[in-house]
């Protein structure tokens, strides 16, 4: 049997403690009965009167937490309660939307560049304040979401980057527990506060693999963290990783008739359809990430996002999985920004997330620190210009050196491109920098057919043959690069013989569509006739 993983860490507080894990990364989405009755005031009042009530919330919260607190204890929660009030924070977060910028967006771009000088000091003492200050952005988001954070299970080992102050002084440790810190600091409040109540605390284990109920012991005395058989230390870094190719076919190789390779993923629309993926069978062809977004506090919560990608990823095992990014605006708004001036052109996609980069700074943090855990890319939604995909890249680079300031562990996916406006199919050859391309046909149809969004259904046959000659046209411009295809018509069997004569090797469909994909392709030769016999 396999022996115990013990990894060395440091002591901040000695003891030892077992218990399950409870991996604080990994925040779970309030249930449907779980939600407040009533809209947050993020989600009905915009502006800075949202953001005082949720400051306003918050530091009650902490006074109530401070009823009864020793003197230590009160000094830190005073500390926090200071910062709340801090007038230059208030004027940071004032002139930011002033500038246009949403509530939300807002407090976390000035309490992360306020957090980021912290963890750039020469001195630990005030490295080791970040994390207070985090506490505060996250206390406060909670607030405007209308989410608090909860507390974990009493007796659990807490593992995570760090922990908040607020959070172990919410905790009841009487029933046991210890903490076990990826970074962490002896000088930090969190340590301090271990070290009085006698809670075993180890910091700077490096990141580790485990799941949330997996026994964790932790040794304070030692400085070390004792994992189950079949844990491992994630490597701070990885090289980024290649595309996945379009003729990969290992297991459960799938051919036409006359033997040419094809790829066959799914589509994932929801995070419920997450624990339904087999990667024995398929890997993630597209995952539409705005269906897990339902609001700007989502949007705005870089955890969050980061748990479900984390998800998806670990599911599919060592298969790819190509993750869009928020394809929102247009006929797919985001509840909390309707009403902002760069909506009011009718933008979507990518040009939204130009437009508004505070939404896709924090997305793209969250698929940089995802890339570690299994085999991503990334993908770029109604890009029409090169210079779009530049610019993306330009902001994942800036937000990738940033986590390495950090000593967050993460990973450059290649990103690739959606190719669903005309005017790009056209153009592919330009698109340099796309790693590779992936045809939607459902917008490709409509903007190609100049058909209503609720008339595309009826539209599509009558496209269909305009739709299949620029598709033969584009994947002759790609040079190479990975090519596939995920919308409407990759899922129906019908226009099969014609994708394929167009030159496609790679489908992504529905679920419930991939049996039927998977029969009609061995039944055809690569050109799209039917096979000798059928």
């Amino acid at each position: 049997m396999a022996e115990p993983l013990r990894l060395q860490a440091k002591s901040a507080s000695p003891g030892i403690a077992s218990g399950p894990a409870f991996l604080a990364e990994e925040p779970k989405a309030p249930s449907a009965a779980e939600q407040p009755d009533t809209a947050p005031a993020s989600r009905a009042v915009g502006g800075y009167g949202a953001l005082e009530k949720a400051i306003d919330i918050s530091i009650s919260a902490l006074e109530h937490l401070a009823d009864g607190a020793d003197a230590e204890s009160r000094d830190i929660i005073d500390f926090q309660i200071e910062v709340l009030r801090d007038p230059s924070i208030a004027e940071a977060t004032g002139a930011r939307l002033e500038a246009d910028e949403n509530v939300v967006f807002a407090w976390v771009a000035t309490l992360d560049a306020y957090i980021g000088e912290l963890e750039a000091a020469d001195e630990e003492q005030m490295r080791a304040r970040a994390v207070d200050i985090l506490d505060i952005k996250n206390r406060v988001l909670g607030a405007l979401a209308g989410t608090p954070i909860a507390d974990f299970p009493p007796g659990s080992v807490f593992v995570g980057k760090d922990m908040e102050p607020s959070r172990f002084l919410a905790h009841d440790w009487s029933k046991g527990g210890g903490i076990a810190l990826f970074a962490g600091s002896t000088a930090g409040h969190v340590a301090l506060l271990a070290r009085a109540k006698s809670v075993p605390m180890v910091i700077g284990t490096g990141r580790f693999s485990a799941a949330d109920g997996d026994p964790v012991s932790v040794d304070g005395n030692a400085g070390a963290v004792i994992l189950q058989a079949g844990s491992m230390l994630i490597p701070p870094l990885v090289p980024a990783q290649e595309p996945a190719g379009d003729t990969q076919t290992t297991g459960g190789e799938l051919r036409t008739a006359d033997g040419v390779p094809i790829l066959l993923s799914i589509n994932i629309n929801d995070p419920a359809e997450i624990d339904a993926l087999d990667p024995a069978t398929a890997g993630v062809g597209l995952m539409r990430s705005e269906f897990s977004i339902t609001s700007v506090a989502d949007a705005a919560n870089e955890e969050q996002q980061l748990a479900i990608y984390r998800r998806v990823l670990e599911q599919a095992g060592d298969r790819p999985v190509t993750i869009r990014m928020l394809d929102i605006g247009g006929d797919k708004p985001l509840p909390g920004l309707e009403d902002l001036p760069a909506l009011a052109s009718g933008l979507r996609g990518i040009r939204l997330l130009l437009a508004r980069p505070e939404i896709a700074r924090v997305q793209a943090r969250a698929l940089l620190r995802a890339a570690v855990f299994g085999r991503l890319s990334v993908m770029l939604p109604m890009v029409t210009f090169p210079d779009e995909i530049d610019r993306m890249r330009d902001i994942f680079r800036e937000e990738a050196e940033k986590l390495g300031r950090r000593a967050l562990h993460h990973r450059m996916p290649p990103i690739g491109m959606m190719v669903e406006v005309p005017a790009a199919a056209l153009m592919l050859d330009t698109f340099g920098s796309a790693a590779f391309f992936s045809f939607g046909t459902n917008d490709l149809t409509q903007y190609l057919a100049a058909s209503a969004r609720d008339d595309i259904d009826a539209d599509t046959g009558k496209a269909a043959p305009a739709v299949l000659r620029l598709l033969a046209q584009a994947v002759k411009l790609t040079a190479g690069k990975p090519v596939s295809i995920c919308g409407d018509m990759a899922g129906n069997p019908h226009y099969l013989p014609g994708l394929l004569a167009a030159g496609l090797r790679h489908f992504s469909v529905a679920p419930a569509r991939r049996p039927a994909i998977r029969s009609a392709i061995i039944g055809l030769n690569a050109d799209g006739t039917r096979a000798a016999g059928e």
